[in-house]
């Protein structure tokens, strides 16, 4: 019971839940059903990261499966430093960056843009809830035909972000890591990340704005209750 107690402190003051520890523990013992749960657990969400992290999202499902093979000969590797969520994601969005470069070079098709979007001072309180309107909360077949275009344009426009802000707009707004955690994924600082953040805000809500989904006199882009705030998105 005591050694108990003390793994799971220690799990505490890493940042490792006791349930990471054991699953842990049995993925690096070789364990087919640890691997099971794992996968159970975290294919949904590593995909959506993923899809929405490439130029070509139908290579989602192809750079998923490849991140839970990389987990599965590297898992010997993991000791701890990070929760085991923050260790995948950063597994799959080196992947995923992977896949941009190699599409760059293969198909000269990679969409960009001029990245000197000026910083905005107001931006903690007047940003995109990505999660809100990403999320699929309708009740009639008329407001569900509605939320899957405007959920398709936001998608589509994420897209055009470029890579630095995008990664973090998604991490922030629709995966809801905290910008520690963040940071810890991306290696880079916390001020890197909160100003991307910024930037990555004003670079989604001008493209927003010009296609007609945010109103450009709004003071507030995409107001969402509390709860919907709470809700994941759809994966």
């Amino acid at each position: 019971m005591q050694a108990g107690t003390i793994v799971g402190n220690l799990a505490s003051a890493i940042g490792i839940t006791t349930e990471d520890v054991a699953l842990v523990a049995d993925l690096k013992a070789g364990s087919e059903e640890a691997f099971a749960v794992l996968i159970a657990q975290y294919h949904q969400p590593l995909y959506s990261l993923i899809a929405r992290s490439l130029n070509d999202p139908a290579d989602a499902a192809d750079i998923t499966q490849e991140v839970f093979i990389k987990v599965f000969r590297s898992i010997r590797g993991f000791h701890g430093g990070s929760s085991l969520r923050t260790w995948l994601y950063r597994i799959a969005l080196h992947e995923a960056s992977n896949q941009r470069r190699w599409w760059s070079r293969h198909k000269k098709q990679e969409i960009t843009i001029d990245s000197s979007f000026e910083a905005d001072p107001d931006a903690e309180n007047n940003h995109l809830s990505l999660a809100a309107t990403l999320a699929d909360r309708s009740d009639s077949p008329f407001d569900h035909a509605a939320q899957a275009e405007v959920r398709e344009r936001v998608e589509a426009a994420l897209r055009q972000i470029p890579e630095a802000f995008r990664t973090v707009v998604i991490l922030r707004e629709i995966e809801g890591f905290a910008y520690e955690e963040i940071a810890e994924i991306l290696n880079v600082n916390l001020g890197t990340v909160k100003s991307r953040l910024t930037r990555g805000r004003s670079a989604l809500r001008t493209i927003l704005n010009a296609d007609g989904i945010v109103p450009a006199a709004s003071s507030e882009s995409f107001p969402a209750s509390q709860e919907s705030k709470q809700q994941m998105v759809t994966r």
